[in-house]
């Protein structure tokens, strides 16, 4: 959850405030994220393993892309609240259809977690262009199913490195037809970067390896906590304010995780 707090920062931060564009921030993260894990499986096994499947890695350029896109005209409250409720309609809905079920604790957990979302986003609150909030519903429908597709997944590492690999022809397609429209910075390439390896490539490894252990519904439930971390993310380095509301909406957004989460004997 670290590290996906941290994409979202390096995102907002590259496409607002230097002057990269959305599809080579995009193409950015995905190729540097898919060279790393490269280097990551061949140094480990001596050849590249193969690992991930083409669904996965179109899910992921789904998801990047549209999230990109989708940034540029949101505001962060707006973002979140569209992302977050996509990637849970997606994986709480499809852990329902799947017979996974929800016992009254764990009902009131995600009532908590989610009502805690709700409040500590809706000060930020703007109404979202056509396009902005659609694009992010689409990036939240790509994430959840990118999640999803972790189920059976044996390697996590050779699984992330393959779907990163194969979501790199679509990322350099799209920025193909966009190239008109580019537009490099220094800044910007280099927050590219350190989100494709670090928060992307590195940070969905361990991803693919804790959705083996838990159900659809709960790993949808955990991710409610990014834009705490996020928001305490910018307190400790950003010298951001802390605020009573955030205090205690954060309460209630992590209350409700362990209710989610955290078995009873």
């Amino acid at each position: 959850m670290v590290a996906f707090a941290g994409n979202s920062r390096l995102c907002r931060i590259a496409l607002r405030q230097t002057g990269i564009d959305a599809a080579s921030f995009s193409t950015i993260r995905i190729c540097s994220g898919a060279l790393v894990l490269w280097l990551i499986v061949r140094a480990r096994a001596g050849t590249a393993e193969k690992g991930g499947s083409w669904l996965s890695g179109l899910a992921l350029f789904v998801y990047v892309a549209a999230f990109s896109f989708a940034y540029v005209s949101l505001s962060v409250a707006s973002g979140a609240l569209i992302l977050f409720g996509a990637v849970q309609a997606t994986m709480i809905g499809y852990g329902l259809w799947r017979g996974e079920r929800l016992s009254g604790r764990q009902t009131l957990g995600l009532l908590l977690a989610a009502g805690g979302m709700v409040a500590l986003m809706l000060p930020g609150w703007s109404p979202p262009t056509l396009q902005g909030a659609l694009l992010m519903a689409l990036a939240g429908i790509g994430w959840g199913v990118y999640s999803l597709r972790a189920a059976g997944v044996s390697d996590p590492l050779a699984a992330t490195a393959g779907n990163f690999a194969r979501a790199v022809p679509f990322v350099v397609l799209l920025n193909l037809v966009l190239l008109p429209g580019a537009s490099l910075d220094g800044s910007g390439v280099a927050y590219g970067l350190v989100s494709g390896v670090l928060a992307s490539g590195l940070g969905y490894i361990v991803w693919y390896a804790v959705l083996r252990e838990l159900a659809a519904t709960t790993a949808a439930t955990v991710q409610l906590s990014v834009p705490v971390l996020a928001a305490f993310g910018g307190i400790l380095f950003l010298g951001e304010v802390i605020s009573l509301h955030l205090m205690v909406t954060s309460a209630a957004i992590l209350g409700g995780i362990a209710l989610m989460t955290l078995k009873t004997r």
